[in-house]
């Protein structure tokens, strides 16, 4: 594909949008620069409270991590209005973000205050800048081109999921073939697994339903389900480095996005109470591809389903502290387009 050219305000905005794959709202967004190349893009909710170096310090730190880049292009989005002859809002969290990039050797190229109807230049008198209405966006040559391959923005980064479909008649039929992996040999029982599971990744078409079943069932095992987990990414490397995303190679990345759908389909055919394992690994998926408020969201609805369900709280408290899969420091290695989110 030819690369994109980033020209104007409306532009930087499309590009924010298709990246993360949602309008960002009461956001602060930063795109890391290398002289004219665009790196990583990064996405967190603007500070509850004015300010905060320990919240700057914070973004400095992931926008640290994409070692190449120089300088940051930012963009406030909030619905805070700017009064005139006041500071713009989040004034004190730019301040505190500024120092603490150059702590880091990095600089703010420039930055944008997106409001609910207009953007303009986050520096300046907004009766003197070049404030342009939102809609420029839909008409910028960068919406446009991702318009054309195919990606589209969603209103907000809220997840729904797809009804269930064979609730009610797959519960006992999974409660079946649980029991059955129990009474079988481990190590058989993991390879049976991991067979039906290679297969599936490596078809076109989605499972039959007796295929499905026996997936839902396997994911109830905790020492089956971490090992296909740790089979989507295609890495041939140790279980624990491919969950935390700390591998030498990198994820293949259609198998990773294609075993997501897979999930989203067992999950239609899973009743409540064995919905957990698979919402949990629909979670890491998000996390590893940079998806941060969606893999909260996921592990959110796991513990919704079973309260007590111990991978899930695990999983959304590491991800809550801030962690970021290792595959999305690397540009060569990690999901495109490059968005990071934190929770």
């Amino acid at each position: 594909m030819e690369p994109l050219t980033i020209k104007t305000p409306a532009d930087v905005l499309s590009f924010v949008g298709h990246t993360l794959g949602f309008w960002p709202h009461e956001s602060l967004v930063c795109i890391t620069l290398d002289a004219n190349r665009v790196g990583a893009t990064l996405r967190v909710d603007l500070p509850n409270r004015e300010g905060g170096l320990r919240y700057a310090r914070t973004v400095a730190d992931y926008l640290a991590h994409d070692a190449s880049a120089a300088s940051v292009l930012f963009a406030v989005y909030t619905s805070e209005p700017q009064k005139p002859g006041q500071p713009k809002p989040h004034a004190a969290t730019i301040a505190a973000l500024t120092c603490a990039l150059a702590e880091r050797g990095m600089t703010i190229r420039d930055g944008l205050l997106v409001g609910d109807n207009t953007v303009s230049p986050y520096d300046g008198d907004p009766h003197d800048g070049p404030t342009q209405p939102l809609k420029a966006t839909q008409s910028s040559q960068i919406n446009a081109e991702f318009v054309y391959r195919g990606s589209t923005i969603a209103p907000t980064n809220h997840i729904t999921l797809p009804a269930p479909t064979k609730e009610g008649r797959t519960a006992d039929a999974v409660d079946d073939r649980v029991k059955t992996i129990h009474r079988m040999n481990a190590g058989e029982a993991l390879e049976q697994a991991r067979t039906l599971w290679d297969g599936m990744l490596d078809a076109i078409s989605y499972p039959n339903d007796d295929q499905t079943i026996s997936l839902i069932a396997n994911f109830q095992a905790p020492a089956i389900r971490d090992q296909l987990m740790a089979d989507i990414p295609g890495i041939d490397e140790p279980m624990d480095r491919v969950l935390l995303a700390q591998t030498h190679g990198g994820p293949q990345w259609s198998r990773v996005e294609w075993a997501q759908q897979l999930l989203l389909h067992a999950y239609t055919h899973s009743s409540t109470k064995h919905s957990a394992p698979i919402l949990t690994a629909i979670a890491f998926v998000n996390w590893w591809e940079g998806r941060g408020s969606k893999a909260h969201q996921f592990l959110q609805l796991a513990l919704e389903a079973d309260p007590a369900y111990r991978l899930a709280r695990l999983s959304d408290l590491m991800i809550g502290s801030g962690m970021v899969a290792g595959w999305n420091m690397d540009k060569d290695r990690a999901f495109r387009p490059w968005g990071l989110e934190a929770s």
